[in-house]
């Protein structure tokens, strides 16, 4: 898909185009599994892969923290399902355990942590911003 336009801000972060090479790969290593696997594990992979940079990209255009984080995590669990999946192709026989993927797993996992903890923080920054009550009292102030 070529685009004149500015990038999409899911399309700045470097998470989501490790999470998006991880679904290449995933798609050329499923393409050599059994027949009898296609709507088995090569289906639940291909899915499960989709849904890290889809899910990233959804939390991106989220308008708070707070549903943006639960994409995030969302996405974090597709990824660790993934990571289990592919380590059951490994023991099945069905490919073999990749270096290279397992990498690139870790990258997208350590990144998408990151990720996560930096929005929680600030978030959690922004909490504490927002509780603080100033002792000089306001009456032109409806909070209580």
């Amino acid at each position: 898909m070529i685009r004149d336009s500015q990038p999409r801000p899911h399309e700045r972060l470097d998470v989501w185009r490790d999470a998006m090479t991880l679904v290449e790969s995933i798609y050329r290593i499923t393409e050599h599994f059994p027949d009898a696997e296609r709507y088995g594990l090569t289906s639940q992979m291909r899915r499960a892969a989709v849904s890290v940079p889809s899910n990233i990209a959804e939390g991106a255009a989220r308008r708070s923290t707070t549903e943006y984080l639960r994409v995030l995590s969302m996405a974090r669990g597709s990824l660790s399902e993934l990571d289990t999946q592919a380590q059951l192709a490994a023991r099945l026989g069905f490919c073999d355990a990749d270096a290279s993927l397992a990498a690139l797993l870790d990258r997208v996992f350590s990144r998408l942590n990151a990720l996560i903890r930096s929005l929680d923080t600030a978030r959690a920054t922004r909490e504490d911003v927002a509780a603080y009550e100033s002792p000089i009292p306001n009456p032109e102030s409806h909070a209580r």
